[in-house]
Protein backbone atom coordinates (compact mmCIF):
# COMPACT_ATOMS: atom_id res chain seq x y z
CA UNK A 1 0.00 0.00 0.00
CA UNK A 2 1.47 3.41 -1.04
CA UNK A 3 0.33 6.47 0.09
CA UNK A 4 -0.67 9.52 -2.04
CA UNK A 5 -0.59 13.26 -0.83
CA UNK A 6 -4.38 13.07 0.06
CA UNK A 7 -3.06 9.94 2.08
CA UNK A 8 -0.74 11.55 3.66
CA UNK A 9 -2.40 15.10 4.77
CA UNK A 10 -4.98 12.64 6.21
CA UNK A 11 -2.29 11.04 8.29
CA UNK A 12 -0.84 13.67 9.39
CA UNK A 13 -3.97 15.54 10.18
CA UNK A 14 -5.32 12.65 12.54
CA UNK A 15 -2.14 13.41 14.71
CA UNK A 16 -3.52 16.86 15.31
CA UNK A 17 -7.06 16.01 16.58
CA UNK A 18 -7.57 15.29 20.54
CA UNK A 19 -7.45 11.76 20.50
CA UNK A 20 -4.51 11.35 17.99
CA UNK A 21 -2.45 13.77 20.70
CA UNK A 22 -2.95 12.02 23.32
CA UNK A 23 -2.61 8.58 21.10
CA UNK A 24 1.22 9.98 19.73
CA UNK A 25 2.30 11.17 23.16
CA UNK A 26 1.84 7.82 25.00
CA UNK A 27 3.17 5.87 21.95
CA UNK A 28 6.45 8.39 22.20
CA UNK A 29 6.59 7.46 25.39
CA UNK A 30 6.71 4.10 25.25
CA UNK A 31 9.53 4.12 22.73
CA UNK A 32 11.72 6.48 24.64
CA UNK A 33 11.11 4.09 27.90
CA UNK A 34 11.71 0.93 25.49
CA UNK A 35 15.19 2.68 24.26
CA UNK A 36 16.35 3.94 27.09
CA UNK A 37 18.88 1.39 27.36
CA UNK A 38 19.95 2.35 23.60
CA UNK A 39 23.01 4.22 23.80
CA UNK A 40 22.40 7.72 21.38
CA UNK A 41 25.57 9.57 21.12
CA UNK A 42 26.69 9.03 17.39
CA UNK A 43 24.82 5.84 17.20
CA UNK A 44 22.60 5.41 13.92
CA UNK A 45 19.07 4.61 13.52
CA UNK A 46 17.26 3.90 10.39
CA UNK A 47 13.32 3.99 10.52
CA UNK A 48 12.10 1.20 7.86
CA UNK A 49 8.68 3.00 6.76
CA UNK A 50 8.96 6.78 8.14
CA UNK A 51 5.90 7.94 6.74
CA UNK A 52 5.93 11.74 6.86
CA UNK A 53 8.64 11.24 10.02
CA UNK A 54 6.89 12.02 13.16
CA UNK A 55 8.73 9.02 14.73
CA UNK A 56 11.46 10.23 13.31
CA UNK A 57 11.45 13.26 14.47
CA UNK A 58 10.93 11.72 18.07
CA UNK A 59 14.18 9.39 17.24
CA UNK A 60 16.04 12.94 16.13
CA UNK A 61 15.14 14.63 19.86
CA UNK A 62 16.22 11.21 21.32
CA UNK A 63 19.28 12.01 20.47
CA UNK A 64 19.86 9.42 17.59
CA UNK A 65 21.49 10.20 14.06
CA UNK A 66 18.28 9.22 11.63
CA UNK A 67 17.73 8.03 8.10
CA UNK A 68 14.37 6.57 7.25
CA UNK A 69 13.06 4.55 4.08
CA UNK A 70 9.65 4.18 2.88
CA UNK A 71 7.86 3.24 -0.75
CA UNK A 72 5.81 6.42 -0.42
CA UNK A 73 7.53 9.62 -2.58
CA UNK A 74 4.13 11.86 -0.69
CA UNK A 75 5.19 10.53 2.27
CA UNK A 76 9.56 11.03 1.81
CA UNK A 77 8.02 14.54 0.85
CA UNK A 78 6.51 15.24 3.91
CA UNK A 79 9.46 13.79 5.96
CA UNK A 80 11.66 16.20 4.18
CA UNK A 81 9.04 19.12 5.03
CA UNK A 82 9.97 18.01 8.38
CA UNK A 83 12.70 17.01 9.21
CA UNK A 84 14.84 18.84 6.50
CA UNK A 85 18.58 18.19 6.59
CA UNK A 86 18.97 16.16 9.57
CA UNK A 87 17.61 12.68 7.97
CA UNK A 88 19.16 11.31 4.34
CA UNK A 89 15.58 9.61 3.14
CA UNK A 90 15.25 7.36 0.61
CA UNK A 91 12.67 5.63 -1.40
CA UNK A 92 12.75 1.79 -0.50
CA UNK A 93 10.70 -1.50 0.34
CA UNK A 94 11.59 -2.77 3.78
CA UNK A 95 11.81 -6.20 1.87
CA UNK A 96 14.80 -5.08 0.08
CA UNK A 97 16.69 -2.52 2.21
CA UNK A 98 19.39 -0.82 -0.33
CA UNK A 99 22.09 -0.90 2.37
CA UNK A 100 25.20 -3.32 3.51
CA UNK A 101 25.23 -5.53 6.58
CA UNK A 102 25.33 -4.40 10.05
CA UNK A 103 25.60 -0.20 8.16
CA UNK A 104 23.68 1.17 11.00
CA UNK A 105 23.70 0.32 14.71
CA UNK A 106 19.49 0.65 15.22
CA UNK A 107 16.64 -0.19 13.03
CA UNK A 108 13.60 0.38 14.13
CA UNK A 109 9.73 -0.55 12.06
CA UNK A 110 6.91 1.58 13.44
CA UNK A 111 3.62 0.35 12.47
CA UNK A 112 5.36 -0.29 9.51
CA UNK A 113 4.87 -4.43 9.16
CA UNK A 114 1.49 -3.52 9.24
CA UNK A 115 1.75 -3.06 5.70
CA UNK A 116 4.38 -5.09 4.03
CA UNK A 117 4.21 -7.87 1.66
CA UNK A 118 6.56 -10.28 3.47
CA UNK A 119 6.52 -9.38 7.50
CA UNK A 120 9.11 -12.17 7.85
CA UNK A 121 11.60 -11.02 5.15
CA UNK A 122 11.05 -7.59 6.59
CA UNK A 123 12.18 -8.61 9.52
CA UNK A 124 15.46 -10.47 7.99
CA UNK A 125 16.24 -7.38 6.45
CA UNK A 126 16.01 -5.18 9.44
CA UNK A 127 18.06 -7.80 11.34
CA UNK A 128 20.69 -7.46 8.57
CA UNK A 129 21.40 -4.08 8.23
CA UNK A 130 20.86 -3.37 12.01
CA UNK A 131 24.28 -4.49 14.31
CA UNK A 132 22.97 -3.48 17.75
CA UNK A 133 19.15 -3.49 17.98
CA UNK A 134 15.70 -3.74 16.43
CA UNK A 135 12.84 -2.19 17.64
CA UNK A 136 8.91 -3.35 16.56
CA UNK A 137 6.01 -1.00 17.44
CA UNK A 138 2.81 -2.92 16.16
CA UNK A 139 -0.76 -2.54 15.99
CA UNK A 140 -2.11 -4.92 18.86
CA UNK A 141 -4.63 -8.13 17.60
CA UNK A 142 -5.78 -8.55 20.96
CA UNK A 143 -6.28 -5.22 21.82
CA UNK A 144 -9.91 -3.11 22.16
CA UNK A 145 -9.00 -1.40 19.40
CA UNK A 146 -8.38 -4.14 17.22
CA UNK A 147 -12.49 -5.30 17.93
CA UNK A 148 -13.51 -1.83 17.10
CA UNK A 149 -11.24 -0.97 14.44
CA UNK A 150 -9.03 -3.11 12.95
CA UNK A 151 -11.34 -6.51 12.90
CA UNK A 152 -13.20 -7.09 9.20
CA UNK A 153 -17.10 -7.27 10.83
CA UNK A 154 -19.45 -8.73 7.91
CA UNK A 155 -21.20 -5.65 8.30
CA UNK A 156 -18.29 -3.48 8.66
CA UNK A 157 -14.98 -4.23 6.28
CA UNK A 158 -14.34 -0.34 5.04
CA UNK A 159 -11.63 1.51 6.59
CA UNK A 160 -8.10 1.32 6.17
CA UNK A 161 -7.08 -0.43 9.17
CA UNK A 162 -9.53 -3.13 8.20
CA UNK A 163 -7.69 -3.92 5.10
CA UNK A 164 -3.52 -3.81 6.80
CA UNK A 165 -2.41 -6.79 9.24
CA UNK A 166 -2.40 -6.34 12.52
CA UNK A 167 -0.15 -8.76 14.97
CA UNK A 168 0.31 -9.90 18.72
CA UNK A 169 3.12 -9.43 20.45
CA UNK A 170 3.89 -12.82 20.62
CA UNK A 171 3.81 -13.13 16.84
CA UNK A 172 6.35 -10.38 16.87
CA UNK A 173 8.83 -11.97 19.03
CA UNK A 174 8.62 -15.42 16.94
CA UNK A 175 9.29 -13.05 13.71
CA UNK A 176 12.17 -11.52 15.14
CA UNK A 177 13.34 -14.59 16.73
CA UNK A 178 13.15 -16.48 13.04
CA UNK A 179 14.85 -13.66 11.98
CA UNK A 180 17.82 -13.01 14.42
CA UNK A 181 17.93 -15.99 16.89
CA UNK A 182 17.14 -16.06 20.84
CA UNK A 183 18.14 -12.84 21.49
CA UNK A 184 17.38 -10.56 25.11
CA UNK A 185 14.18 -8.87 24.35
CA UNK A 186 11.71 -6.75 26.28
CA UNK A 187 7.90 -5.55 25.72
CA UNK A 188 5.27 -3.65 26.54
CA UNK A 189 2.01 -1.35 25.07
CA UNK A 190 0.26 1.51 25.28
CA UNK A 191 -3.65 2.30 25.33
CA UNK A 192 -5.51 -0.68 26.82
CA UNK A 193 -8.89 1.41 26.22
CA UNK A 194 -10.54 2.11 22.76
CA UNK A 195 -9.84 5.91 21.08
CA UNK A 196 -12.75 7.54 22.99
CA UNK A 197 -11.10 7.03 26.04
CA UNK A 198 -7.75 8.75 24.26
CA UNK A 199 -8.24 11.75 26.35
CA UNK A 200 -6.18 14.49 28.22
CA UNK A 201 -9.00 14.88 31.29
CA UNK A 202 -9.37 12.71 34.37
CA UNK A 203 -9.29 9.48 35.10
CA UNK A 204 -8.39 9.11 31.00
CA UNK A 205 -4.58 10.22 31.94
CA UNK A 206 -4.40 7.76 34.88
CA UNK A 207 -5.18 4.91 32.62
CA UNK A 208 -3.37 6.05 29.44
CA UNK A 209 -0.13 7.19 31.49
CA UNK A 210 1.17 3.51 32.39
CA UNK A 211 2.74 0.78 30.30
CA UNK A 212 0.76 -2.67 30.12
CA UNK A 213 1.86 -5.72 29.50
CA UNK A 214 2.21 -6.38 25.60
CA UNK A 215 -1.15 -8.07 24.83
CA UNK A 216 -3.07 -5.02 26.05
CA UNK A 217 -2.80 -2.04 25.04
CA UNK A 218 -3.53 -0.53 21.09
CA UNK A 219 0.30 0.52 20.56
CA UNK A 220 2.72 -2.72 21.17
CA UNK A 221 6.61 -2.33 21.15
CA UNK A 222 8.75 -5.07 20.87
CA UNK A 223 12.87 -4.45 21.19
CA UNK A 224 15.25 -7.15 20.69
CA UNK A 225 18.98 -6.26 21.33
CA UNK A 226 21.60 -8.11 19.22
CA UNK A 227 24.70 -8.08 21.02
CA UNK A 228 23.84 -10.18 22.82
CA UNK A 229 23.15 -8.54 26.17
CA UNK A 230 20.17 -7.31 27.94
CA UNK A 231 19.81 -3.31 27.82
CA UNK A 232 19.96 -1.60 31.19
CA UNK A 233 19.10 1.65 31.55
CA UNK A 234 22.28 3.62 33.01
CA UNK A 235 21.59 4.76 36.62
CA UNK A 236 23.07 8.13 37.13
CA UNK A 237 26.52 8.18 38.98
CA UNK A 238 27.66 10.36 41.36
CA UNK A 239 31.41 11.76 41.54
CA UNK A 240 32.32 11.88 45.11
CA UNK A 241 35.52 14.40 45.66
CA UNK A 242 38.18 12.99 48.24
CA UNK A 243 38.29 14.90 51.34
CA UNK A 244 41.16 17.28 52.69
CA UNK A 245 42.33 14.34 54.75
CA UNK A 246 42.42 11.86 51.89
CA UNK A 247 39.71 9.89 52.37
CA UNK A 248 36.59 9.42 50.30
Amino acid sequence: MVYDETAVRRYESWFRTPQGRVAFEREKALLASMLSPWPRRGQRLLEVGCGPGLFLENFWDMGFDVDGLDPSPAMLAASRRLLGRRAELRLGHAEHLPYDDKEYDFVALITSLEFCDDPAQALREAVRVACKGVVVAFLNKLSLYYLLHGMPWPSCRTGELRRVRWFTWREITRLLTEAAGRRPHASRSVLPGPPATWRESLPWTLVNRPAYPPCIGAFGAVRFDLTGERGMTPLMAFRTEPSASGGV
